[in-house]
């Protein structure tokens, strides 16, 4: 039996949720390890689209879906993301939608914070989704956030925000000169969500461990991409957790040896959100071209993706990152039409090749991409079910991402739909 980890290997968007809702098909859990609703996968079933913040993916496979203690939820958004998938047919009881008792709450104290500094920070902001993300990890990691064990316990959860409150509103009111939040007002409204969803809440580590040991197959879902990554991405322009494989097992509560393999998702290009350094983005025609036929807006914000070539410095320094076994390709089809397509291989700074990913900004910043050109093609190509049927020129922009990053491509995607998909290998194999 396998136990695969789904990953973005560039900076998030790689189309994750497709593929997750692909390969659920063969897995038994579906399991969410990180981040918070500042991430939106997309998925399309049957011409209709859903796009999910928090539940996992899988749920649209009707799979058992975990949401791990590595996630900071807002339960507003988890409830209403509850009821759009009650009226298409879904609804996922306490054995089908599970929520780690340790997973952290966002409150409204983390997205005024959040909205607060970044107003503040003028042009000098990060670009934050606005959502509370960071501020509750932080909360998080100064060992004064709450959890959804003591969302459920009213007169714990009672004493923690009067407690907590006191120090939010006072740095709101006199370093934000934001407004103050009402305890008894947030205490209210959250009594209304723990009450929802209290059934689904439970420890999951033990429920992923016995599903394991009676043979069942797990997927682990990641959220955003490698180079968001808090430790190992763009820094500061990053998410606030650990998006790489290894954060799979601590987020949702498993030993590594329980993980099979680990399936890096790589956009035929490159797309960012936000600020932050981006060698090779384009500011061209091109550019133009490749927004506007991927349709590259944000599925959280709206906000229009940056665009640019392959850069295969970011995938190397994914695939060793995560110990990548296999990767998959999505928005294949929307490079057609363009007569010639860049590879970035390597960086050039103040003279100097770069081959490894810069840790430093400002060399980042700093770094030309080195290009090779391969020949591009016109054929539309998201009717194609078998790689064979590819045009040469398709063939062979694949063949040389395989020999550039010595990892081999599992699965390509050509278009939005389940359908739209050609295996490879299956992971789960």
């Amino acid at each position: 039996m396998s136990n695969i980890v789904i990953v973005g290997t560039q900076w998030g968007d790689e189309g994750k949720g497709k593929i997750v809702d692909l390969l659920a098909e063969y897995a038994d859990i579906v399991v969410r390890f990180q981040g918070g609703n500042n991430a939106g996968h997309t998925v399309v079933v049957d011409g209709k689209q859903f796009i999910s913040h928090l539940v996992p993916s899988g749920i649209l496979q009707k799979k058992r879906c975990i949401i791990g203690n590595g996630l900071v939820v807002d339960p507003e958004v988890l409830i209403e993301e509850l009821d759009e998938l009650k009226t298409m047919g879904i609804n996922p009881g306490p054995d089908e939608l599970m929520i780690s008792e340790k997973a952290h709450v966002i409150m409204p104290y983390h997205k005024s914070v959040d909205l607060a500094r970044e107003k503040k920070k003028g042009d000098k902001k990060i670009g934050t989704t606005g959502r509370g993300i960071g501020p509750a990890y932080e909360d998080k990691a100064t060992r004064r956030g709450i959890r959804f064990v003591e969302l459920i316990d009213s007169k714990v959860f009672k004493e923690k925000v009067t407690t907590i409150l006191e120090e939010k509103n006072f740095y709101l009111k006199n370093y934000l000169s934001a407004e103050t939040l009402d305890p008894e007002v947030i205490i209210e409204q959250y009594s209304h969500y723990a009450q929802r969803l209290a059934p689904h809440v439970t420890n999951v580590s033990v429920s992923i461990f016995e599903a394991i040991k009676a043979g069942k197959q797990v997927l682990f879902e990641g959220a955003q991409g490698t180079h968001l990554d808090i430790d190992h991405g763009t820094y500061p322009f990053v998410t606030s957790s650990n998006t790489v494989s290894g954060n799979a097992c601590n987020g949702a509560g498993v030993g590594p040896k329980e993980i099979s393999g680990v399936i890096g998702i790589v956009k035929a290009y490159t797309t960012r959100v936000g600020r932050g350094p981006f060698p090779t983005e384009l500011f061209d025609k091109t550019g133009d071209f490749i927004q506007e036929k991927g349709a590259e807006f944000g599925a959280t914000t709206g906000r229009k993706r940056r665009c640019g070539w392959l850069d295969t410095v970011i995938l190397k320094n994914a695939v060793r990152l995560n110990g990548l076994t296999g990767i998959t390709i999505t928005k294949l089809d929307v490079l057609g039409g363009l007569k010639s397509l860049n590879i970035c291989t390597a960086y050039e700074f103040e003279g100097k090749v770069v081959k490894d990913f810069p840790a430093g900004l400002k060399v980042l910043a700093g770094c030309k991409p080195i290009f090779e050109t391969l020949p591009g093609w016109s054929e539309d190509i998201s009717g194609i079910r078998k790689i064979e049927d590819f045009p040469e020129n398709a063939k062979n922009y694949l063949k040389r991402i395989e020999e550039l990053i010595e990892t081999p491509i599992d699965i390509v995607s050509v278009g939005p739909g389940r359908e739209e998909t050609i295996v490879i290998k299956n992971p789960f194999s």
